[in-house]
């Protein structure tokens, strides 16, 4: 199994501990693993976001706006494919720091799938539900690994996301409602929620988040923004076969090590999403219309 290859290997940036967490509770929280000089760069670039997002006036398929937002006070829920919206973004995600970080975690040879910039707007920024994200964006096996990083400090009223400990290693849930509609939800009656992890620390972290760990995060009732830059990486090897939701030209490129000429299989199955090709808004659009 990859687990087993993965354990081989030495890391290249976390520790052996470390590494040990993600496989065992499919998260692991990398301290102020990136530099301030990458934040400020990264912050300056997501504040010419936030200014450009004056001009929008309902979300589509790049801005998604929390409720209140307006020319005078912008609010974001997040902004999809930052990459393809400013370079800062791109130079980041393809640096040795993230691509290192998720070698260690997925072997050697790393392809980028897709990123975006969720910002969890200070007082009243949305609430995410508990959910897996490989449904989503469905590959041939389980390597792919979404690399948070927090921009600002991430406190527990900031509403930081919770993961389920070891829920990687359960089954798959159905990301559909009793209606087929995609709601990208599981009830919370059916988790074990005593093993639940809320994961906070300062500008600059990491969070390694494994795509079959059951996940949310809580409304944000601060007065500060929660900006968090989320990436995701595969082995180069684990084959996407379904359209991707964030699609962007930098999808599919090897950004550690080499490409590969045979595919990985995990003989487990995973449930198909919607077909994203004719466009695809965020989750918050299903979780609410679960909810009405």
């Amino acid at each position: 199994m990859l687990d087993d290859q993965i354990r081989l290997e030495k890391p290249l940036l976390i520790t052996s501990g470390q590494k040990e967490e993600y496989l065992e509770d499919g998260a692991v929280l990398i301290e102020s693993i990136v530099s301030e000089t990458w934040l400020k760069k990264i912050r300056r670039a997501s504040d010419e976001i936030i200014e450009r997002s004056r001009k929008i006036e309902e979300s589509n398929s790049q801005y998604i706006l929390e409720e209140g937002h307006s020319k005078n006070s912008p609010r974001l829920k997040r902004l999809s494919s930052p990459v393809d919206h400013h370079s800062t973004f791109w130079d980041f995600i393809s640096n040795e720091i993230s691509s290192q970080l998720a070698a260690d975690v997925v072997g050697p040879n790393v392809k980028y799938h897709h990123s975006k910039l969720n910002y969890k707007w200070a007082n009243g920024g949305t609430k995410f539900d508990w959910h897996q994200d490989i449904q989503s964006w469905p590959h041939t096996d389980y390597s792919p690994v979404t690399l948070a990083l927090f921009l600002n400090d991430c406190t527990s009223n900031q509403g930081p996301l919770l993961t389920i400990k070891g829920s990687h290693r359960g089954p798959l849930f159905s990301m559909y409602d009793k209606n087929e509609n995609w709601v990208l939800s599981i009830p919370e009656a059916e988790l074990d929620l005593s093993l639940t992890k809320k994961h906070t620390g300062p500008a600059g972290s990491v969070l390694l988040l494994n795509c079959r760990t059951i996940h949310s995060s809580e409304p944000n009732n601060s007065n500060q923004s929660r900006p968090m830059l989320l990436s995701v990486y595969s082995s180069a090897d684990s084959i996407p076969y379904t359209h991707n939701p964030i699609p962007s030209p930098y999808a599919g490129t090897i950004v550690q090590g080499k490409s590969a000429t045979w595919a990985s299989h995990d003989p487990r199955p995973c449930q198909l999403p919607p077909d994203w090709s004719t466009g695809y808004v965020g989750p918050w659009v299903h979780q609410d219309k679960e909810r009405q």
